[in-house]
Formats: structure tokens, C-alpha cells, sequence
């Protein structure tokens, strides 16, 4: 794509939907070129939500740990995919108690947005990136899944990147439940599905295609702006390489080395 054509692209965008592992940071380094897009963001009059699949970490540690990096922003600049499965619940199952296989941050986030939780006489189970995992838990919840209950998950990766490589994700753990249970979820809530672009329309009050998906990964991010008609940008940064576009049916329409390759056409 010729140079104005990518600029022409980008004008229209009001907001970037922006992935955070492997897209802005990794671990707990700022990728390059990911301050320069920022800066530029703000300059522009646009918006940036930080839009994160990873359920093991409430949106408050989020914020701290951005301002930590250097980047001041509110909470509602925040959209995880618990906050995301807690909205979720509280509108398809309202008044119902919740099993969560999920940690001390997950808890917290959902019962501060109102979800009743119960081990022992649940409703349904909600399934997190549960990084305090252990085998009583996995028996747990197969038993309640296995027993019919509805189960909703905060999202499908399978694998978490870290500084060091991949640390195995909810994918795997959805992976035991149904070798056990012989049941997927009832429905996935965060990047690609749409319980999450709906979130993020009502946070922003804008529409799809005034908003763009910036993220690493071409089945959760990627997946996310060409299913639900946000343009969809992908960054080299992370998981994603370029040889991985030559096989994959899921396509983006923009492809930049980090985010600072979107920094010329702002």
C-alpha cells in the first residue's frame, strides 16, 4: 500500500484499540517506537484504550503499572477481559452466583463490579487466567461443568507472552476442562468475540469504523478489527512474524515493524 493511501486510512480514526503484551510493552519493557505513537496520539486529538485479553490482572494494576512506564492515563482507559466477562454476567445472568476458576486480581475486579461469587453452590463458572492454578481447582470446575452449569471464558489465548518466551495461557486450561468434560464454553467474551467490541463501543461512544485494532496477534487482535469492521493494524512486535501472514486466512490491513511505523502517517 502506497504511503497516502496508509495516511488516508489512519485519518479517519478517532481511537486505537491498542493490545498490550507484545504490542506496547513486554514484561516490563516499553517496546520501541511505542512512546513516539503515543505522543503522536495525543498530539493528533485521538484516543488510546489499552484493550488486554489477559484476565490475571485487575485494571488498577494496569494503570499503575503503565504510570510506572511513564504513561498517565484513567481508568477507563482500561479494558480488560474480566471487566468485560463481570459486565457480561451481571447482564445474562443477573442475580446468579459465580464459581470463578481465577485469581486474587480477578476476584477482586469482579466483585467490585458486583458479581456474586460462590465456591460451593454456584450458578455458573466463569473460567480466567487463573495464575494460581492447582489441581483441586481443575477437579472443581470440571465437576461443575461436567454437572451441566453454563460456563463462560474471559478469553482464548493459548499462550502469555513474557520477556523469556510464552507462559501457557487460559487456552490450556479450557483445553483440560474439555478433555475432562467433553464441553467448550458457552461463550468466550473477550478478543475476538464480540462481548468485547461491544464493551469498548459503549466505553468510547464511538462506532467501528472509527476505531482501529492495534495488537500482535493474528487470531485474538487481528481477528478482532477484520470480524467486527475495525480497521485492523498488526505489529511485528510480539507474536506475530512475517512469514506467519503468508499461511494465516486472517489478514490485516495494515502491517508495521512496531508502533512507531504508524507514527509518520498520524
Amino acid at each position: 500500500m502506497k504511503n497516502e493511501d496508509i495516511r488516508k486510512r489512519l485519518q479517519g480514526i478517532e481511537c486505537f484499540a491498542l493490545d498490550m503484551d507484545g504490542t506496547f510493552y513486554l514484561g516490563g519493557r516499553i517496546l520501541e517506537g511505542s512512546m513516539a505513537f503515543i505522543r503522536k496520539v495525543k498530539a493528533t486529538g485521538r484516543r488510546v484504550i489499552f484493550l488486554t485479553n489477559n484476565s490475571s490482572k485487575g485494571s488498577w494494576q494496569y494503570v499503575n503499572k503503565l504510570a510506572g512506564m511513564g504513561v498517565t492515563i484513567g481508568k477507563n482507559e482500561i479494558l480488560t477481559s474480566g471487566q468485560v466477562a463481570a459486565e457480561y454476567v451481571l447482564k445474562t445472568y443477573p442475580g446468579k452466583r459465580v464459581f470463578l476458576l481465577g485469581n486474587e486480581n480477578l476476584r477482586k475486579e469482579m466483585e467490585a463490579m458486583g458479581v456474586v461469587l460462590s465456591e460451593d453452590a454456584p450458578d455458573l463458572c466463569v473460567i480466567g487466567f487463573d495464575t494460581t492454578l492447582d489441581y483441586d481447582k481443575m477437579c472443581k470446575v470440571c465437576d461443575y461443568v461436567r454437572a451441566g452449569l453454563p460456563f463462560v471464558a474471559t478469553h482464548p489465548d493459548f499462550n502469555c507472552p513474557t520477556e523469556t518466551g510464552f507462559i501457557p495461557d487460559i487456552g490450556a486450561i479450557l483445553a483440560f476442562i474439555e478433555a475432562s468434560t467433553g464441553r467448550k464454553p458457552d461463550r468466550i467474551v473477550g478478543k475476538p468475540y464480540e462481548e468485547i467490541v461491544d464493551c469498548l463501543k459503549a466505553r468510547t461512544g464511538l462506532e467501528s469504523g472509527q476505531m482501529a485494532m492495534v495488537g500482535d496477534r493474528l487470531y485474538t487482535d487481528i481477528r478482532t478489527g477484520v470480524d467486527h469492521g475495525l480497521l485492523a493494524v498488526l505489529v511485528l512486535s510480539g507474536e506475530t512474524k512475517a512469514e506467519d501472514l503468508e499461511r494465516s486466512e486472517i489478514q490485516p490491513e495494515l502491517v508495521f515493524e512496531n508502533l512507531g511505523g504508524m507514527v509518520p502517517y498520524l
